[in-house]
């Protein structure tokens, strides 16, 4: 495959150009164009299966993507360029370049038998190899940031769903990534424990972090994202301001979809 990236600064953080994804027979992904420019929030709405959650693994190359192009700060996804042409990365060099990738999850993926702190120094005592008193000092910081520096020493099971997430979050933080992604962080959360998290998500955007959301709440999209994009069947159906979409959608999907979301809102 004969590589069109160049050496020129990137001017998205991440740029997508007709990315498609299968499983098996089942085309997930049919030909997203996508970018995200540097300290944007994008939030991407739509109804379940409509290829968010595997967009958002494409892009940390936790999904393999089948054909189209992908960047992360002008970098190829999964691979590097050599000569002209891309190869693939090995298994250290594309887990090196992830660990840029901050990413939250919906079920939070903490370790059971490690401390917050733990939890949160693993990475880059590990990974990044940082000295053991920096990361907690890092740590520390963070736990403070999302309300959390008391539970430092709580094992997950101590911890409530919001506040499982949040730690979640700080230990994506300590990675210092320039981009983070969100994976519905609070599909798993019950009602009352909704705002501890996204009033977290809100400090990081007000800071400047580049962040894409797969979020339900579209309402709390409309609040914190710069740009909404709307998915259906593996497509970008339409996309623009969250003001744009949700209270004059061009598309007659999209039309659709946000009148029966904000009916339930």
């Amino acid at each position: 495959m004969t590589a069109r990236f160049t050496d020129t600064p990137p001017s998205f953080l991440v740029e997508a150009k007709g990315l498609r994804k299968s499983f098996g027979a089942l085309e997930v992904l049919k030909g997203i164009d996508l970018t995200v420019a540097p300290g944007e929030v994008v939030c991407i709405v739509g109804a379940s299966g409509s290829g968010k959650s595997t967009f958002l693994r494409c892009i940390n190359d936790l999904e393999k993507f089948d054909a189209g192009e992908l960047t992360v700060d002008g970098e190829p996804v999964g691979c590097e360029l050599r000569n002209g042409r891309l190869h693939e990365l090995s298994p250290a060099a594309a887990a090196a370049r992830r660990a840029r990738i901050g990413m939250v999850f919906q079920h939070f993926n903490l370790f059971p038998h490690m401390t917050v702190l733990e939890n949160i120094i693993e990475a880059p005592v590990q990974v990044l190899r940082r000295r053991k008193a920096d990361s907690i000092a890092l740590a520390m910081a963070l736990l403070e940031r999302v309300g959390m520096h008391e539970r430092r020493d709580a094992y997950p099971s101590q911890l409530s769903g919001g506040q499982k997430q949040r730690v979640a979050i700080a230990r994506a933080l300590a990675m210092e990534p320039r981009l983070m992604l969100f994976d519905e962080p609070t599909s798993a959360l019950d009602p009352e424990l909704v705002g501890e998290v996204l009033a977290v998500m809100a400090d990081l955007a007000e800071s400047g972090m580049t962040m894409v959301i797969v979020t339900h709440q579209i309402l709390y999209a409309r609040d914190i994202a710069h740009k909404m994009i709307y998915m259906d069947g593996g497509r970008v159906i339409e996309q623009g301001t969250p003001a744009e979409l949700i209270q004059n959608p061009g598309n007659e999907r999209t039309k659709t979809f946000m009148a029966n979301v904000m009916r339930t809102h």
